[in-house]
């Protein structure tokens, strides 16, 4: 009579464990991040109250085996697992927000420790470091500050903290380099000129401009020259040779030199490999120019990688750092720490930190948020299964105390 009461007992406290379960999947329904849990019960071990028995032989006479006889003696919980698919993502206007399209996790740091998340609700603090709402600073890549690029392979020992300072400034850089590119008219007579202004900035960040002259001297071969922008340029120049079908062939000298007052001397390597020569108008213009003014960082965005480029007042734009994403053997194994962070456990094996977008890890999808992957219709349904467990079990522990009634009855 007694283990039916402990048994019902054992239900009405698994269905509440598996209730508060449901209440808090529920309560995070519109938590960014939010993974929802599952609970599983299983038996206690059961009283046996007779053993199983072997058969006595096989002929008509002997006797057959018999069956163990057991009661169980209720149910607990077996589990309680983390739900780690991915939510929907939710577009959002903030350009430091990013969500994780697949597997994998942003490393945060907590406390010195590091810690993992799906929510990129990210921003920036007093410093221009990235960091969390709980202002827990973002890891990932930066570049070294010499070569401005990125490492060459991504190693987990190289993660710090990024830094995006808006307002930061770009030093000016030099021009060094002038590409051309279009056409200069095959059939045009020897002694055509054709002038085109060309743009460079100093060291800096002033800009000169030059008038290089460009001057047909014979059949498939074009002279081009500085005729005027600065007293050291002006005289420079070279002939430039094309073959039978009105490709670049050769240039016997593409350099130009010259030195402004205060500012380090200016030498331009022209590039004529994509310029032709066919019939037709003469077009010849610059392509590409580099160089740049001083400038200021306006803006960053991220790529489908996680690399974090800036925008800067001079039209220039710079790699900043790249995020870093760890995934794990076993995600279900890893430790909730609450405030959608998550630590390595006994069971999560180790984490492999790497690029998104590779070894499995999901990709990244700039201004989002990934939603809780709650399913609200499955948790409706699973609160009104639980909701008739706990009857039912309540039910079990009324019947037996009225059975316990009617044997302290007997006595009367």
């Amino acid at each position: 009579m007694m283990r039916s009461l402990f048994s019902a007992v054992s239900g009405l406290r698994t269905h509440q464990t598996r209730m508060d379960v449901i209440g808090n999947n529920v309560a995070n329904v519109n938590t960014p991040g939010f993974k929802s849990s599952r609970v599983t019960f299983q038996e206690v071990f059961s009283q046996t109250l007779r053993g199983a028995g072997s058969p006595s032989g096989t002929d008509a006479g002997s006797r057959g085996g018999t069956n163990p006889m057991q009661v169980g003696l209720g149910v607990t919980v077996g589990s309680i697992d983390i739900n780690h698919t991915s939510g929907n993502l939710q577009p959002t206007s903030r350009m430091t927000d990013v969500a994780i399209e697949g597997k994998g996790y942003f490393v945060v740091l907590e406390s010195g420790q590091r810690a993992y998340t799906r929510v990129g609700a990210f921003g920036t603090d007093g410093d221009g470091v990235l960091v969390d709402p709980e202002g827990r600073k973002v890891l990932g890549w930066v570049v070294d500050p010499t070569t401005g690029e990125l490492p060459a392979q991504r190693p987990e020992n190289l993660l710090q903290p990024i830094q995006i300072a808006l307002g930061s400034n770009m030093g000016a850089k030099a021009t060094t380099n002038v590409g051309w590119y279009r056409n200069l008219n095959s059939e045009a007579p020897v002694g055509t000129t054709q002038q085109v202004p060309i743009t460079v900035y100093d060291s800096q960040g002033g800009t000169h401009t030059l008038t290089i002259q460009f001057e047909k001297t014979a059949a498939n071969e074009w002279s081009w020259e500085v005729v005027s922008g600065h007293p050291d340029a002006v005289g420079d120049g070279g002939t430039i040779t094309f073959d039978t079908q009105g490709r670049f062939q050769s240039v016997d000298t593409n350099t130009i030199a010259f030195g402004p007052a205060g500012v380090d001397n200016i030498t331009l390597t022209l590039d004529f490999s994509k310029v032709t020569q066919v019939a037709g108008p003469s077009t010849i213009d610059t392509d590409v120019i580099d160089g740049h003014p001083t400038g200021t960082l306006e803006s960053f965005t991220f790529d489908s990688r996680g690399i974090i480029t800036g925008f800067y007042s001079n039209g220039q734009t710079r790699i900043l750092g790249q995020l870093a994403i760890a995934s794990f053997p076993n995600p279900a194994g890893l430790q909730a720490l609450g405030k959608n962070l998550y630590v390595e456990s006994n069971n999560s094996g180790t984490a492999d930190i790497g690029e998104a977008g590779t070894a499995g890890r999901g990709t990244i999808a700039p201004s989002s948020l990934e939603m809780s992957n709650v399913d609200l219709s499955e948790e409706f349904t699973q609160m009104i299964i639980t909701q008739r467990g706990f009857q039912a079990n309540s039910r079990i522990i009324t019947v037996s105390d009225e059975l316990l009634q009617e044997l302290v009855n007997l006595k009367r």
